[in-house]
């Protein structure tokens, strides 16, 4: 059987791993991080308020593609996502966690985790992968599913024509600050929105299936983000919590729980075409970059990355 290695384990490598596996193709995975979610990762734990979630990621998605709206409506029925109508008209998030998808996207497919990939390399007339504590060969083809600024990195020497593109395509960094709080803050809605330092917050516990605790999640605006890019996560979380009660006018409570994240290639750009693929050298890219910064568009340009395979 053929085998197809795939660097990147988020929405857009699992769900080019999804379609190649059920056409019988044999697909290995490998993500840096701990499990799945990528850019669509949840927290859950205790906090001294009581069980807590946060979305640090993406906060939900939206479709419009009939492929993928067939998708969300077969996630719905599973459980695994319900409408957030908090977000918008046709907002989805996944149930507990926005991660949801992925990890049934992930179901029984071969995934290697807190794996990191530094090279691919020519392995007689196809390719292998190395990094620290990896050395996995015999692969026909090899995808990359990871922003565009590594995705350039790690095709500059295999694949330099591809990885010129991905380096053309910059994405917008993003502090993300998760507060969890002892009673209900008093702020009317469950969405705030400011074109300011902060550029979105959410109540995560308004979210379907999520612990009661007060929790918020609080992302900066790719300015204040860019600006504060460097600094350590105690000192942002601090700050951006400040920003968070001033945008929304209630006086500051002092939170049980804060921490922060910082999300270096939060918002993709565009790069203009579904995919990259090379049908000669055996290398491709997918990723929401390729075409612009929605959980959708991470998924589409998987599954097409896919057909490319059978047709190229």
């Amino acid at each position: 059987m053929e085998r197809i290695a795939i660097v990147g384990a988020g929405m857009a490598g699992l769900a080019c791993g999804r379609a190649l596996a059920d056409r019988g193709i044999g697909v290995e995975l490998f993500d840096k991080g701990r499990k799945a979610g990528g850019r669509m990762s949840c927290r859950v734990g205790d906090s001294p308020s009581g069980p807590v979630g946060f979305d640090h990621g993406a906060q939900y998605m939206t479709g419009r593609d009939p492929g993928f709206l067939a998708q969300l409506s077969a996630w719905q029925a599973a459980g695994t996502v319900a409408p957030w109508p908090a977000a918008g008209a046709g907002a989805w998030v996944g149930v507990p966690g926005m991660n949801a998808p992925l990890l049934a996207l992930s179901r029984d497919l071969p995934v290697r985790w807190e794996t990191r990939v530094d090279a691919i390399v020519r392995d007689g007339a196809g390719w292998r992968l190395s990094g620290e504590g990896l050395d996995a060969g015999g692969f026909r083809a090899v995808l990359t599913a990871l922003p565009a600024e590594q995705t350039a990195t790690l095709l500059s020497a295999c694949a330099p024509d591809l990885a010129a593109i991905a380096g053309r395509t910059r994405s917008a960094p993003c502090w993300t600050a998760m507060a969890a709080f002892p009673t209900r803050l008093p702020i009317a809605g469950d969405v705030l929105r400011t074109e300011g330092a902060v550029g979105w917050a959410a109540r995560n516990a308004a979210k379907p299936g999520r612990p009661p605790t007060e929790a918020w999640v609080i992302q900066a605006g790719p300015d204040w983000s860019r600006t504060h890019l460097e600094r350590d996560a105690e000192t942002v979380a601090g700050a951006l919590l400040g920003e968070f009660f001033a945008a929304s006018g209630i006086a500051p409570v002092a939170p049980s729980l804060l921490k922060a994240h910082r999300w270096r290639y939060a918002r993709s750009g565009a790069a203009g075409c579904d995919v990259l693929w090379d049908p000669a050298l055996g290398i491709g890219a997918c990723g929401d970059w390729l075409t612009g910064p929605r959980v959708e568009n991470a998924w589409l340009s998987g599954r097409r990355l896919a057909e490319a395979l059978r047709t190229g």
